[in-house]
């Protein structure tokens, strides 16, 4: 009889002692899961202690196994850190979220490569700039000049306007050069250079001055026809009289012959 007391008092003893030998290693592991958790998110202990109003010393003691929270901060820590119950206090996080978490990670990281790449490949685009040239050679004028272009931005470049007609001496108290476009039945004003001197001028020595310059035209080089830019020089001279000369342009990809016309 003596005998069987002692088997079952063994017993008692060893699910005693197993029990209380792994409340002691989850205390350990969910210590090192709070601390694992704090350093995440870039807390001190004085932070954390301050987040669930008690001690640094208390913090510390979770960390290190000594003790554990109450049990309503607990439920706090778990839906702040955003971690089950279960996995705070079993110490460690599951696999399969660890695997969600992993596979989260990596979708991100693809989604992002692949934006890398394509603001890459669309920059890479945006560079390659092409260029074709604008000239006018006719009767009365001379002009040279460029559109350089990408799928997204166009810039035009008109300068070196010569006048090549008859011998002019004529002053003109206003002048203005105008760049249009146009589509058979309507003009439409790009950009101008206009005199704003106060003494009369020489028409070939206003275009000396002449510069147009547009850095961002919404219309692509590849969308242009035939004639489509020309230039208008609007004189107006002594007598009030105006004149106006209508210069066509060419590009260098549809080459065709123009003559300036005067009115």
């Amino acid at each position: 009889m003596n005998k069987k007391k002692q088997i079952i008092f063994d017993l008692f003893f060893l699910m005693y002692n197993n029990t209380e030998w792994e409340v002691k290693m989850n205390q350990e592991k969910f210590g090192k899961l709070i601390k694992e958790l704090r350093k995440k998110h870039h807390l001190t202990q004085k932070q954390l202690a301050e987040k669930y109003h008690v001690t640094y010393q208390a913090v510390s003691k979770w960390e290190t196994g000594k003790n554990m929270p109450d049990t309503s901060l607990i439920k706090q820590i778990s839906e702040d850190f955003h971690i089950t119950l279960e996995d705070l206090y079993n110490g460690e996080i599951s696999r399969s979220k660890k695997r969600k978490h992993l596979l989260i990670i990596s979708m991100v990281f693809i989604l992002v490569s692949i934006l890398l790449l394509i603001i890459l490949l669309h920059h890479q685009k945006d560079m390659n700039f092409q260029f074709k040239t604008l000239t006018a050679n006719c009767e009365n004028f001379n002009i040279s000049g460029n559109i350089s272009y990408n799928h997204s931005k166009t810039a035009i470049y008109i300068t070196n306007i010569q006048y090549c007609g008859e011998e002019n001496q004529e002053e003109y108290e206003t002048i203005e050069c105008i760049l249009y476009e146009t589509n058979q039945t309507t003009d439409r004003k790009i950009n101008s250079y206009q005199y704003t001197g106060t003494s009369p001028i020489k028409l070939e020595d206003f275009l000396k001055e002449v510069t147009i310059s547009i850095d961002n035209y919404e219309k692509s080089c590849k969308e242009f026809q035939n004639e489509t830019l020309f230039l208008a020089i609007h004189a107006t001279k002594k007598d009030q009289k105006k004149i106006t000369y209508k210069i066509p342009l060419n590009l260098e990809s549809c080459p065709i012959e123009t003559n300036a016309t005067k009115s």
